[in-house]
């Protein structure tokens, strides 16, 4: 028998989460329904889930908490947050604190579903030929246990899902002038607003990572987008 994808919806409304449940369980998936950060917390501690749609404003544990909770167990899950909030700073501290994406109510369930397969077709399941991490430099970035590490081996920090594609789409085009539309299209799927502020705070990170290696240079090119400097015996092959 398939196994359906189990998601873990987190929603302090009542009749609005049971309306979200209803279309997604009739898309063919399996919902885990609760209505504060507590109960979540302790439900994703003892099921193996597949992607996690949250809200922010909740009793017990908001939404953010819970997602830099969930990030400590698994960098790997894909986190959407589900909210009414429309503040940037909103967005920008969802993708800050883990989440992967963001949408804001009223959504069409039409839209809700695409964006969570678009993640699941990411992560479930990983191809067996899929590399299990890859070098850049002096730096190597672990898929599997969403890791970076230095020359010496040692771990220097952690990585999300979309880090490992934006780094990855950097390496394949290093030393090319990268226009902002071109990596948003191709990382994240769309060209808007809010995609390309997710992906400044994205950046932030990459340039942290790269810290450890002086030879790879980010570079931001004003109005145009970004160049990835790298001598070219650096770009080196995945494994």
């Amino acid at each position: 028998m398939i196994r359906k994808t189990q998601i873990l919806l987190v929603d302090d409304d009542y009749h609005f989460g049971g309306i979200v449940k209803k279309h997604l369980e009739t898309a063919g998936f399996d919902v885990v329904q609760c209505f504060d950060g507590d109960i979540a917390w302790k439900k994703f501690l003892k099921a193996d889930f597949d992607i996690i749609l949250l809200d922010v404003v909740m009793p017990k544990r908001d939404g953010f908490t819970l997602a830099q909770d969930i990030r400590k167990k698994n960098g790997l899950i894909p986190i959407l947050f589900i909210t009414s909030r429309k503040l940037d700073e909103d967005r920008l501290e969802g993708f800050r604190v883990g989440g992967d994406d963001y949408i804001t109510k009223p959504f069409s369930m039409q839209e809700l579903i695409a964006r969570i397969n678009v993640f699941l077709k990411r992560t479930l399941p990983r191809a067996h030929n899929e590399k299990r991490e890859f070098t850049l430099g002096k730096l190597t970035f672990n898929v599997e246990y969403l890791n970076v590490k230095d020359e010496s081996g040692t771990v220097i920090g952690e990585i999300t899902p979309r880090e490992v594609e934006l780094i990855r789409y950097f390496k394949n085009n290093a030393n090319q002038i990268l226009k902002r539309e071109e990596i948003l299209l191709n990382v994240w799927g769309k060209d808007g607003f809010f995609s390309g502020r997710s992906m400044d705070v994205f950046i932030t990170r990459m340039r942290k990572h790269f810290r450890a290696d002086p030879q790879i240079q980010l570079e931001t090119l004003h109005n145009v987008g970004f160049r990835l400097n790298i001598p070219v015996d650096g770009q080196n092959n995945e494994h």
